[in-house]
């Protein structure tokens, strides 16, 4: 009974991860980057929405600034990996970092500003759970059909290619530094935007909102793909998957918490997760591929004693 009353905000909040995890998506699956930036964008994206409401600004304009916001931290990433050559690990690490001092500034030095609803016009709040899985469905159809009509763009298509083989992409007369530039921008850009969204569901901003938020959204990203793509492994198919990887993460989640298990070892639960959504279709595939091995050798074996008889 415990469990069923809690599915509701489990949902809520998957979604929120779902499209933050969308995020990551383009960065880590399409672009072929490893971005840490998002743990910090992701942090940007509440506090500035949270200190706009809170200072009476619209849900909408603070929603889209803190888009903005984020995507000018992708952007940071983005050239200190192409202008100044630097890996892109190590360049998400460092935006990561800055944006610490950034975010800090944002919220005027203190580690959290609180949003009450009864005295902000929100769009989703923890209070009113199916309002806040039909607002946060709504914006990700929407944030989904956007990507699907921009990847589908001579834009889009090039930026695919790019991550696809960077290479190729270069030899036939792509701009890649300006693509993973722009891929960085757009994919913090969502993942500062799913940060406007918790920052409303949780009622406020906190300086270390996003501290592990790349292991979530790697996790949503395993699980998701692991069932879509054996759907129809498609672009659009993929992205939803990798929504529904954030609720089928944060229904496990409010399980185990509901087990008794220690919120202090809720962090290595994510990394479990990861590492298992990583490791099974890893030692699967070499289980095939021994089997398949030995299945050849016996059949090489067996010609070899036709032949001698």
């Amino acid at each position: 009974m415990f469990f069923l009353n809690a599915l509701p905000g489990a949902v809520a909040e998957g979604l929120i991860w779902g499209l933050m995890a969308i995020g990551v998506y383009i960065s880590y699956k399409i672009l072929d980057i490893a971005d840490l930036t998002v743990d910090g964008s992701i942090c940007t994206g509440a506090c500035v929405c949270a200190v706009l409401i809170s200072n009476g600004a619209p849900v909408w304009l603070s929603m889209i600034v803190a888009f903005i916001a984020g995507a000018a931290a992708g952007l940071v990433s983005g050239v200190f990996n192409t202008a100044f050559g630097i890996p892109s690990i190590l360049a998400g690490i460092l935006t990561q970092l800055i944006l610490y001092s950034v975010n800090l500034a944002i919220l005027g030095g203190k580690s959290l500003v609180s949003l009450v609803g009864g005295q902000h016009k929100l769009l989703l709040s923890m209070s009113n759970n199916p309002m806040a899985i039909v607002s946060a469905g709504l914006l990700i159809t929407a944030t989904i059909i956007c990507l699907w009509l921009f990847f589908y763009t001579e834009v889009g298509l090039t930026l695919k290619s790019t991550g696809d083989n960077a290479d190729m992409s270069r030899a036939q007369g792509v701009n890649v530094k300006f693509n993973k530039v722009l891929g960085l921008a757009i994919a913090n850009g969502i993942v500062a935007l799913a940060g406007s969204l918790l920052a409303q569901y949780k009622g406020s901003a906190n300086i270390n909102d996003g501290r592990g938020a790349i292991v979530i959204a790697l996790a949503a990203i395993f699980i998701g793909l692991s069932v879509s793509l054996k759907i129809k492994p498609n672009f659009v198919v993929s992205l939803i998957g990798v929504v529904g990887g954030g609720i089928v993460y944060y229904i496990i989640y409010n399980f185990v918490v509901l087990l008794g298990l220690k919120t202090d070892y809720l962090k290595m639960l994510s990394a479990i997760i990861v590492v298992v959504f990583l490791a099974v279709p890893y030692i699967k595939g070499e289980y095939f591929k021994k089997q398949k091995s030995v299945v050849r050798a016996s059949a090489v074996n067996n010609a070899g004693g036709g032949e001698n008889a």
